[in-house]
């Protein structure tokens, strides 16, 4: 049933989260039961959306459906680590060989060798290690820029996101790991190569997302990222692009598509068929520090960091499933989505705008120029939510803060159902979205 009009953002946020709670009976029971047991009823912050999160009881290809049995397309694919999909035919195939062949071996296998060498071939890594999580990976490879270059020092990007114990945005975190950090502008060339030059006796390395994920979908400058490889080049600090999201983007990663060859690359979930995954690799003699032969190698442990589960999934999910076609198909599919959200919401006069690059979409309750995370900032966070709780209502599920990260079971078909459905949104909130 269509939402009825309402007057004002606040009335019509409270009308929406009213209808959300009323159609949603044993989603708002568990949750409750859930605040007895979890801090504010979660253990993942992202997944939180007021009034109360959705619960899901199944999910098959691109569709999951609740616990009150409301089914939904699943435009989120998990923030990116979910590319295959629900279910995947292939990747239930893989893990049924990990379990019959054992998970934790305690030992080397040969899938851990063929997985490496796809991985290092595909993103032109010299050498790679494996890790449970993009956040592990980030936290390696810091460690590795610090011990190669003796100094302690690391400049992020403001809004930058490089797991959970890295959040850049807003200043930083409590939770943060103590790194001494210099934060730079995103997308600000001679603002970033000042702090790079006041500090370059202390920096070990740079590290930066090519397009920024959690920030908002923004896609830095060629000129910044060219500008950074020029100044760490220069000055013996290490590039590090993060392409736990990006690298999804191109078939050899984002920084392949731009030519930017950065010193190490780190890597996310979705390489390891959507399992328990990171990776960090890049130069040789970087990576050597970690060979155990080595008198002075740096230690890196992980009981689960060439799991059988991950690596059999893994090396099926790149070599048999995101090949390099289908890795341009998906990114095609994601541009033109954008390109028509954005048609539509210039044709009606909203203030809507859809950033990204290919598969990565993002939605702001936002008109004109979206470049760095302070324009994000300028959003007012009821539309953002208004927003996700009228898609929901439409049958489609975003991240609350409007991100959308494509599965390859997400059609060309569900991407023209989403546009009429997102049509239908701002028809019905259009008084809301297009006031100043």
């Amino acid at each position: 049933m269509s939402a009825p009009l309402v007057d004002t953002i606040d009335a019509a946020v409270a009308e929406a989260s009213e209808r959300f709670s009323r159609a949603r009976p044993r989603t708002k029971a568990l949750h409750e039961e859930a605040l007895a047991v979890m801090p504010g009823g979660n253990t993942r912050t992202v997944l939180f959306t007021a009034p109360f999160p959705i619960r899901i009881a199944h999910a098959e290809g691109a569709v999951i459906r609740d616990i009150d049995g409301h089914s939904y397309v699943d435009l989120l694919g998990e923030y990116s680590a979910g590319l295959y999909g629900h279910s995947h035919r292939r990747i239930k195939q893989a893990v049924a060989e990990a379990l019959a062949g054992g998970i934790n071996l305690g030992a080397h296998s040969e899938m851990e060798v063929r997985f490496a060498q796809i991985v290092a071939e595909r993103f032109a890594l010299d050498l790679v290690r494996f890790t449970n999580s993009g956040t592990e990976a980030n936290m390696m490879a810091l460690g590795a820029a610090r011990a190669f270059t003796k100094r302690p020092r690391i400049l992020g990007i403001k809004g930058g996101y490089h797991g959970g114990t890295l959040y850049f945005g807003g200043g930083g975190a409590a939770i943060n790991a103590p790194y001494d950090v210099v934060l730079a502008p995103f997308n600000d060339i001679a603002w970033t190569r000042k702090l790079i030059a006041e500090h370059a006796a202390s920096l070990a390395a740079v590290i930066i997302e090519p397009m920024l994920g959690s920030g908002g979908c923004l896609a830095a400058d060629r000129d910044y990222l060219e500008m950074l490889r020029r100044e760490t080049a220069a000055r013996g600090i290490l590039l590090i692009f993060d392409e736990v999201m990006t690298s999804r983007l191109a078939p050899g990663g984002l920084s392949a598509t731009l030519g930017i060859a950065p010193d190490l690359k780190t890597l996310g979930k979705y390489i390891g068929g959507g399992m328990s995954f990171g990776a960090f690799g890049g130069r040789r003699d970087i990576m050597q520090q970690f060979d155990p032969t080595r008198p002075d190698f740096l230690p890196h442990a992980g009981t689960f960091n060439n799991n059988m589960l991950t690596m059999t999934a893994g090396f099926a999910a790149l070599s048999e499933i995101f090949t390099p076609s289908a890795c341009l198909e998906l990114n095609r599919r994601g541009d033109g989505l954008r390109e028509r959200l954005n048609d539509l919401f210039m044709r009606y006069q909203v203030r809507l705008k859809a950033t990204g690059l290919g598969s990565l979409i993002n939605l702001h309750p936002l008109a004109g120029e979206i470049r760095t995370p302070d324009d994000v900032g300028k959003s007012d966070p009821r539309l953002r939510q208004l927003l996700y709780l009228d898609l929901l209502e439409e049958g489609y599920y975003t991240a609350g803060r409007g991100y959308m990260a494509l599965s390859l079971m997400v059609s060309d078909a569900h991407c023209e159902s989403f546009c009429a459905a997102v049509e239908r949104v701002v028809t019905r909130r259009r008084h809301l979205f297009s006031s100043p």
